[in-house]
């Protein structure tokens, strides 16, 4: 049973997901954007999944990921595991496919690198992109890991080109559980070929022009990539917190702010939002409209006849940076 809050509590369910650590570790990239001096006017775009580096014949694309100590300590193996899915899912998120990852790990001995490094291995035979090299360091003081990932692409997903009027789309995969934090994760069971193909869905949809503008949904969930995406392309995003389906026995709250093995947000237009969610019911990953694209900064939570402020972009910037919409 789906546990939706009460109109009046949508005010609380906006409060508690502002001040959720998940959600504001994010403020971290303005700080360190500001310091390099980049912006989404920077090469690369600053503020989409992946660098995407136009090659002449289509985008070259580039993303990395670095993971928090503790959780690399709790769960080495999931960890290397993640290592690879998650860039995966920034290329994806780019409407691109995947050609190749780098890893570096850092770690006391041999011994403590060595579940991280079957983690790494396991998920990149999964999901068949090899791993190219990297960087060890085996005498640190303490468990690190980090990856880059490179890709390509023929037609860009964006984050920067949402538009008032799309309906915004989630698109996350139920089947499977949380391993940890708030990580539901799909990917373990599944069948190798079902991951690859799964995640060949964004690409395919970019090539045939349902779908322009998106993003991986990352730490900070639905809500918390929701304002990203609102934030890069210079608008408002409105979402039906009743159209919100999470899997059973999950509270709403939490899925909102859970970080899926599987999961998009993609804005879309009205006439072309039916044949997206075809598409993924088709490989019986749940997607639906839960909300639309609006003019203006304001990031709101709506339960029946309640709405409520979650995150206003114009007046406290999220990722801080400049020259969205139509830089």
């Amino acid at each position: 049973m789906m546990v939706h809050p009460a109109p009046s509590t949508v005010a609380a369910l906006a409060d508690a997901l502002r001040a959720h650590p998940s959600i504001r570790s994010k403020l971290g990239i303005a700080r360190a954007t500001g310091a390099l001096g980049l912006t989404a006017r920077s090469p690369g775009r600053i503020g989409d999944d992946a660098a995407a580096l136009p090659n002449g014949a289509g985008w070259d694309l580039v993303a990395g990921e670095g993971f928090i100590p503790a959780f690399v300590a709790d769960d080495p193996w999931f960890a290397g595991w993640c290592a690879v899915m998650v860039n995966l899912s920034d290329i994806a998120a780019m409407g691109g496919r995947a050609t190749a990852l780098v890893d570096q790990v850092w770690a006391p001995d041999v011994e403590t690198a060595a579940p991280v490094l079957q983690g790494l291995k396991d998920a990149s035979a999964a999901y068949g992109v090899p791993l190219v090299g990297g960087h060890t360091n085996l005498a640190a003081p303490a468990i690190g890991l980090a990856t880059s990932v490179f890709g390509k692409a023929d037609a860009l997903i964006s984050s920067f080109d949402a538009r008032p009027g799309d309906v915004l789309i989630v698109a996350m995969d139920h089947r499977g559980a949380y391993r940890n934090f708030d990580n539901f994760c799909t990917a373990l069971d599944a069948p190798h070929d079902r991951l690859r193909a799964d995640l060949d869905l964004l690409p395919a949809l970019a090539g045939e022009g349902l779908v322009a503008a998106g993003k991986d949904i990352s730490q900070g969930g639905i809500v918390g990539t929701a304002l990203m995406l609102a934030e890069c392309s210079g608008v408002g995003i409105a979402i039906d917190v009743d159209a919100v389906s999470p899997p059973p026995g999950v509270a709403v709250e939490r899925w909102l702010r859970s970080f899926p093995s599987f999961g998009f947000l993609l804005a879309v237009a009205p006439d072309k939002a039916n044949a997206v969610c075809a598409r993924f019911a088709a490989r019986d990953i749940d997607a639906a409209a839960i909300g639309r694209i609006t003019a203006g900064s304001a990031v709101t939570l709506t339960s029946g006849a309640e709405t409520a402020l979650f995150w206003d972009h114009a007046q406290t910037p999220y990722l801080g940076l400049t020259g969205g919409g139509d830089a």
